[in-house]
């Protein structure tokens, strides 16, 4: 699924990035749980910060982020393509981090075609 596309749209991710599904009974909203094993080290705050940034400019409207308590439904309709979730990932050590982003699977695929 999702870890497939990702391989394609960026082939420099190829071999380097796999993923699964969790089927659980939501309408319409999904959530990514991304671990990533990092080349440098860095803390939770520096990653924040730059996703936080990410939102607010060059990818505004593609990249949300919130740092407020959050559950599936509050995505429903989000036009975002995805929404960091601040709260819910954790750093495991300098280079071993935990991300999690919710997105609306169809909504924010559709703005997308939109902007096409």
């Amino acid at each position: 699924g999702a870890a497939k596309a990702v391989a394609k749209a960026y082939p420099v991710m190829k071999g380097k990035l796999t993923g699964m599904a969790f089927r659980v009974p939501t309408v319409d909203v999904s959530v990514v749980d991304l671990t990533c094993e990092l080349e440098t080290p860095t803390t939770y705050d520096e990653i924040k910060a730059e996703v936080k940034l990410a939102s607010e400019t060059y990818a505004k409207g593609i990249v949300g982020y919130t740092e407020d308590q959050v559950v599936s439904s509050d995505f429903i309709g989000e036009t975002c393509s995805t929404v960091f979730d601040a709260g819910a990932g954790i750093m495991l050590t300098p280079t071993f981090v935990k991300l999690v982003s919710w997105y609306d699977n169809e909504w924010g695929y559709s703005n997308r075609l939109v902007e096409l």
